[in-house]
């Protein structure tokens, strides 16, 4: 019998959820019958999404919080009583050629896209745990990686070693989570039509030769990686763990000069 998306009576929270992939994903989940938490650190952008899902006759709960801030995250994580979904998006890129990386940027990049993330998972584990009924429901934790995450590109090096981390991260903690029935996978796009992406595109000898990369001849639509998302969240995946789910339109088909995804949350 075919499984559907259904995620009623789940509690799903998503780090930077103002805009970008994380509002797309934020959506979906909440229409799927799930109760979101929306993490950002721009209330007015949360907002937004809350009356989005609102109208979708959705519920949803708002925090304000910087991921990379250790001590707001575990108040914000204090005041939620239930999870049993994660999805771990907030990330950020600012490509450079290797000898010119700053070392601002490398400890910004690195703190946002590998060490929040790491705690981010942490806290949400210790969390999703304690359910007494855990091992009967499940739980899915899914990380917001990249095709980046499985090859190379340059301009991209402290991107890469990120999301290589997150890739890393993902398969130790499937292991370690399994025991308690909770899920945990990754999500690779190739370049999504969010707003930093369309900035990036304005020069088009840049767009060109990125397309010509995706044999599919386009880029991602974030619904496309919410749809992703939504599979890997609800039930209807509850055999897939420690995998990557790629969403690069056989972009990973080559292994040289792989594009970015460039997606931007805060």
């Amino acid at each position: 019998m075919l499984k559907k998306i259904n995620l009623k009576n789940k509690t799903a929270l998503v780090t930077g959820a103002g805009k970008g992939l994380g509002k797309a994903c934020s959506i979906p989940l909440a229409e799927a019958g799930a109760k979101v938490i929306i993490l950002s650190r721009t209330k007015s952008d949360l907002i937004k999404v809350k009356k989005i899902i609102k109208k979708t006759k959705g519920s949803s709960q708002l925090f304000v919080c910087d991921v990379t801030n250790l001590d707001d995250l575990k108040k914000v994580l204090g005041k939620i009583s239930r999870l049993d979904i994660l999805v771990n998006n907030a990330g950020n890129n600012r490509p450079q050629h290797f000898t010119k990386v700053s070392q601002e940027n490398m400890e910004y990049l690195t703190n946002l896209n590998m060490k929040a993330a790491f705690n981010v998972a942490q806290l949400c584990s210790q969390k999703m745990v304690k359910a007494k009924n855990r091992k009967k429901i499940g739980g899915s934790i899914i990380h917001m990686s990249s095709q980046l995450g499985r090859v190379g590109c340059e301009g991209r090096n402290v991107y890469n070693m990120n999301k290589f981390g997150v890739e890393g991260l993902s398969r130790g903690m499937a292991c370690e989570l399994a025991p308690y029935n909770i899920r945990v996978n990754t999500i690779c796009p190739t370049f999504v039509e969010t707003p930093m992406v369309k900035k990036f595109f304005k020069n088009k000898k840049f767009k060109n030769k990125m397309l010509k990369n995706i044999p599919l001849g386009r880029v991602a639509k974030e619904s496309d990686v919410a749809t992703a998302v939504a599979f890997l969240a609800a039930d209807s995946s509850e055999m897939i763990t420690g995998t990557s789910l790629l969403v690069d339109g056989g972009c990973l088909l080559y292994t040289s000069d792989a594009a970015d995804e460039e997606d931007s949350v805060d």
